[in-house]
C-alpha cells in the first residue's frame, strides 16, 4: 500500500493532541473514529492524560507502540511543526496538519509551510489548512469537521476532492440530508505536499470510487492532472469540478486580442472539455452530476421524454430542457397507440410530450406501463418523471414503480420532484434514482449524462530552436509576424515592405488594383486605432497616405516605424481571429473565433489547449456562433472552411515548433474566402521571450 493508501486506509492512527473532551475540536477525531466503527489502533497522543475515549494515552510520538501508518495533527502552528518531524522519525507514513496560518495567511505563514514541508521528510503531508479527509466506505474518520455530528452517513460510490475544508462539510451534510453516498473525501488545503492530483490518482484507482468530484482551486501540476483526467476516461469514471475563479481575467497587460479573450478561466474550460472533464456550473450541480452519473447509465442522443401528474410543472421542465439545448420531441406513432390505449384517452390528447397522466391518477399500473412505453420507444434516449404534490401522500407506489422500471431498461430514469419534499428526494436518491427539486438541474444533468467519448491525445509537433532564431525578443513586426505564419503553410496575403512613400508606390504598382498600406512597427501593435492602415488606394494615392500616416503617428506620441508595408486587397471574406496564447498556468492554447475589429467586442470564440488534431480543429469551428456565415447565411456562398481548418492545424504547428520562446501569437483578421478559395491572413503578430 503506498502512503496515499495508507492514509485513506490506516490500520493504526495516531491522534497527536487529542482532547479527553469530545466537546471540542480536538476531541473530535477519536470520538469520529469510534462512533463511525474504525477497527484498527487508535493512538491519542497528550502528555497531560492518561486516557481518553477508555484508550490508553501517550505523553509523546517517541512512546507510541509503533509507527502508525496515518496521524491527524491536532496542535497549533507553533508546535505542529516539532510533531510533524516527530512523526516522520518514528516511521508514520502520511500525516494530516488541519492548523491554519501558514501559506494561505501571509509571507511568514509561507516560510512555516515550506519548514512544516521539510520537517515531515519522506513522510506525506496532506494539508495544512485542513479538515482532514472522511473514509465512508471503511468507516474512518480522520477528520474535525462538525459534518460528521449527522446520525446517518449514508456510504456510496462518489468520492470528492476539495481544495476547501467547509466546502467538503457542506456537501457532507447536503448529500446526508438527500440520500446521496459517498465514498471518500478529502479536503487537501494548502497543498504543502499532497495535492488535488495526488488524491484523483488514487481514486481514479479505487475499487469503492465510480465518481470524483472535485471542488478546485486552481492546479499545481496540470500534465499530472492531464494524465489522470485520461486515466479516469479510460477507466470510465467520470470527473465533475467545479472551479472557482471565474471572474479573472488573467490578460489584462496581453498585447494581443488572443491575450484579452483567453482568460485564465476559459482555458480551464477547454482543457476540461478536451479531457472529458464534466464542469459543475453551480455548486448545486456538483452534487447533482455525480449524483446521476453514479447510477452509470448515459444518454445515447439528446431526446427526452417527460411524464408528469402535474401539467405545469412538466411545462417548466420541458421549457428549461428546450434552453438547455436538450430535445422534447413528440411520441412516435407507435408509442402514442400505447399510451392511449394504457390510459383510456384519444391519441390526440396523449401524443404530446411532455406526456401528462394527471387524469389518470397515480394508479401503479398505468404508471408502470407509461414508463415502461416512453423507455422502450427509440425516440427517446432518457426519461424525467415529474412528481406532484400528488405523490406525497403515497411516495413508495412513486418510487417503487420507477425503480422497477429503471431495472428494465439501460435509458437514464431521472425525478423532478415538484413540491417542496425533502424526504421524497431522499427516498429516490437511496433507491438509485437521480432526483432533483429544481427544473433549472434537468438539463444540466442531462447534458452531463450525453458527454462525448474523449478523443485520443494527438502527437506534439516538437520544438525547433531553429525556426525563431535571428528574431528579437519582444513583439515582431506584422512582415516578420506573417513570415514566420507561413513558414508553416499559413497562407498569407502578397505584400511588400517599403521605406518610404516612393518604394511604397512602387511596391502598390507591382500588386496592382488597389492595395492596403499598413505602417510597419514592432512598437505599434494595433495600428488602426492611431490612423495606421489605409484601405483601398492606388499606386497613385499613395505616397500621400505615407506622409498622412507619418503625421498621425507623430500626434499620437507615437515612435516612427520601420517603413511601410503594401499588401494586397482582399475582398469577399468572413473575418476570423486565429491566436495563440501561453496561459502561465496551463501552457499553450489555440483560438479560434469571429475576428475583425469587433473580436472583443462580440467574444465570439472557442479554445484548445495544444497539441490538437484535425477533428479538435473541425469541432472548433462547429461552435462558433460564425458557423453559421461560415456555411452561407442568407444565400451567401458558403466559405471555405477546409481551408481554414488547414489554417488552424498549420498555425498550431508553428506554435508547436516555436516552443516556449513564443509567448503571443495572432491573425486577426484571417479572411475565410468562398468554398475553393482558400484562405489568407490579412494581419499578424507575435511576441517572443
Amino acid at each position: 500500500m503506498n502512503a496515499v493508501g495508507a492514509l485513506l486506509r490506516p490500520r493504526s492512527v495516531a491522534v497527536v493532541g487529542a482532547s479527553a473532551d469530545a466537546g471540542k475540536m480536538t476531541g473530535r477525531p477519536v470520538a469520529y473514529l469510534q462512533k463511525h466503527g474504525f477497527d484498527g489502533e487508535i493512538w491519542p497522543v497528550n502528555p497531560r492524560a492518561e486516557t481518553i475515549a477508555g484508550l490508553r494515552c501517550y505523553p509523546d510520538v517517541a512512546a507510541l507502540p509503533g509507527a502508525p501508518d496515518a496521524a491527524i495533527v491536532l496542535l497549533g502552528p507553533d508546535r505542529a511543526e516539532a510533531a510533524v518531524r516527530d512523526l516522520a522519525a518514528r516511521g508514520c507514513r502520511a500525516a494530516i496538519v488541519l492548523a491554519s496560518g501558514y501559506g494561505e495567511a501571509n509571507e511568514e505563514g509561507g516560510r512555516r509551510q515550506q519548514a512544516l514541508k521539510a520537517a515531515a521528510g519522506n513522510m506525506r503531508l496532506l494539508g495544512p489548512n485542513t479538515i482532514g479527509l472522511v473514509n465512508l466506505t471503511d468507516g474512518i474518520m480522520l477528520s474535525a469537521t462538525g459534518a460528521l455530528e449527522v446520525g446517518e452517513l449514508p456510504a456510496g460510490r462518489i468520492s470528492v476532492v476539495s481544495q476547501s475544508g467547509g466546502i467538503l462539510g457542506s456537501l457532507l451534510s447536503r448529500a446526508a440530508d438527500r440520500g446521496i453516498g459517498f465514498a471518500k473525501l478529502v479536503s487537501t488545503g494548502n497543498e504543502a505536499d499532497l495535492d488535488s492530483t495526488d488524491l484523483i490518482e488514487h481514486l481514479i484507482e479505487d475499487e469503492a470510487t465510480d465518481v470524483i468530484a472535485v471542488y478546485m482551486e486552481g492546479l499545481r501540476r496540470p500534465e499530472a492532472f492531464k494524465r489522470a483526467a485520461r486515466r479516469a476516461a479510460a477507466l470510465g469514471k467520470p470527473i465533475v469540478i467545479y472551479k472557482v475563479g471565474r471572474s479573472e481575467s488573467g490578460a489584462r497587460s496581453a498585447t494581443s486580442h488572443t491575450g484579452a479573450l483567453a482568460g485564465a478561466d476559459r482555458v480551464y474550460d477547454a482543457m476540461f472539455r478536451q479531457l472529458g472533464v464534466i464542469r459543475a456550473e453551480s455548486f448545486t450541480d456538483l452534487l447533482d452530476i455525480p449524483a446521476a452519473l453514479v447510477t452509470g447509465r448515459r444518454m445515447a442522443g439528446g431526446r427526452v421524454a417527460i411524464l408528469t401528474s402535474t401539467g405545469g410543472a412538466g411545462t417548466l421542465l420541458a421549457d428549461n430542457c428546450g434552453l438547455g439545448g436538450i430535445e422534447v420531441p413528440l411520441p412516435d406513432d407507435a408509442t402514442t397507440e400505447r399510451l392511449a390505449t394504457l390510459l383510456n384517452e384519444d391519441q390526440a390528447a396523449i401524443g404530446r410530450n411532455p406526456v401528462d397522466v394527471t387524469l389518470a391518477g397515480l394508479q401503479p399500473e398505468l404508471f408502470r406501463g407509461a414508463i415502461t412505453a416512453l423507455l422502450e420507444s427509440p425516440g427517446y434516449d432518457a426519461v424525467v418523471v415529474v412528481i406532484g404534490s400528488s405523490a406525497l401522500a403515497r411516495p413508495d407506489i412513486v418510487a417503487g414503480a420507477i425503480v422497477e422500471c429503471q431495472d428494465r431498461s439501460e435509458k437514464p430514469v431521472l425525478a423532478y420532484v415538484s413540491p417542496h419534499a425533502p424526504h421524497l428526494v431522499r427516498l429516490l436518491n437511496e433507491k438509485g434514482i437521480p432526483a432533483f427539486a429544481t427544473p433549472e438541474s434537468c438539463a444540466t444533468l442531462l447534458r452531463a449524462l450525453r458527454r462525448p467519448a474523449v478523443p485520443p491525445v494527438p502527437a506534439e509537433t516538437p520544438a525547433d530552436e531553429g525556426v525563431l532564431a535571428g528574431l528579437p525578443s519582444g513583439n515582431l513586426n506584422e512582415a516578420e509576424s506573417k513570415a514566420l505564419f507561413a513558414r508553416f503553410g499559413v497562407p498569407v496575403t502578397r505584400e511588400h515592405t517599403a521605406a518610404d512613400g516612393a518604394e511604397a508606390a512602387a511596391a502598390a504598382a507591382r500588386l496592382g488594383g488597389e492595395v492596403v498600406l499598413k505602417i510597419l512597427s514592432r512598437a505599434i501593435a494595433h495600428k488602426s486605432d492611431i490612423g495606421g492602415v489605409r484601405v483601398g488606394l492606388t499606386a497613385a494615392q499613395v505616397p500621400d497616405a505615407c506622409s498622412a500616416m507619418l503625421e498621425s503617428l507623430r500626434r499620437a506620441g507615437a515612435p516612427a516605424p520601420e517603413g511601410f508595408l503594401v499588401q494586397e486587397r482582399i475582398r469577399g471574406g468572413v473575418e476570423m481571429i486565429l491566436g495563440f496564447h501561453r496561459d502561465p498556468q496551463l501552457g499553450p492554447v489555440i483560438l479560434l473565433g469571429a475576428g475583425g475589429v469587433a473580436a472583443e467586442l462580440f467574444q465570439d470564440t472557442t479554445l484548445r489547449l495544444l497539441p490538437i488534431a484535425r477533428g479538435d480543429a473541425e469541432a472548433m469551428v462547429d461552435e462558433l456562433k460564425a458557423a453559421r456565415l461560415l456555411r452561407g447565411y442568407r444565400g451567401a456562398p458558403p466559405a471555405d472552411i477546409d481551408a481554414l481548418v488547414d489554417a488552424v492545424m498549420a498555425f498550431a504547428a508553428m506554435a508547436g515548433a516555436a516552443g516556449d520562446r513564443l509567448l503571443e501569437a495572432e491573425i486577426n483578421p484571417l479572411f475565410v474566402l468562398p468554398e475553393g478559395q482558400g484562405a489568407r491572413a490579412v494581419d499578424g503578430l507575435a511576441v517572443l521571450r
